[in-house]
């Protein structure tokens, strides 16, 4: 009988890290997110309409499969900004890979007329910007992330 409150009390606590952002494994407690910053090849102006909705879907379904949390996402017509909450197991290199790999093979099938825009086989241009985002600074960094739509 004293179980169930003890398990009451367990989901009220679970919850409440949720609500505050952080996540649980079965022994740890964590809240790893990280700015990323990403551009087309040859930093071209293709991120805009079609390709750019399609884009916001390709990132929210490859976190939503690998279990991470898309906070923030601006998408501009030469670069990307995403804030993103990965688990302690996932490195930010395998983050970005996966989300800029899967990315681009899609909308290279999807999209054909971008073949006239980026020669060869690859979307995004080489490499990638990411900062690891504190529980202070993260009003700021998105704050930052949602001003890139205005400009």
């Amino acid at each position: 009988m004293d179980e169930a409150p003890a398990a009451k009390k367990r989901g009220k606590r679970r919850d409440r890290r949720a609500a505050n952002g952080y996540q649980s494994g079965a022994h740890t407690t964590h809240r790893l997110r990280y700015h990323l910053v990403f551009v087309p090849k040859y930093r071209r102006r293709v991120l805009e309409g079609a390709i750019a909705s399609r884009l916001v879907e390709l990132f929210e379904s490859c976190c939503e499969v690998n279990g991470w949390s898309l906070l923030e996402r601006s998408v501009q017509v030469d670069h990307v900004h995403l804030l993103v909450q990965l688990p302690p197991d996932v490195s930010v290199c395998g983050a970005v890979k996966r989300l800029k790999g899967g990315s681009s093979r899609v909308l290279r099938l999807e999209f054909c007329d971008l073949e006239e825009f980026l020669w060869g086989s690859s979307f995004w241009g080489v490499g990638y910007f990411s900062e690891s985002v504190g529980s202070l600074e993260e009003g700021v960094v998105r704050r930052y992330i949602r001003d890139q739509r205005s400009r």
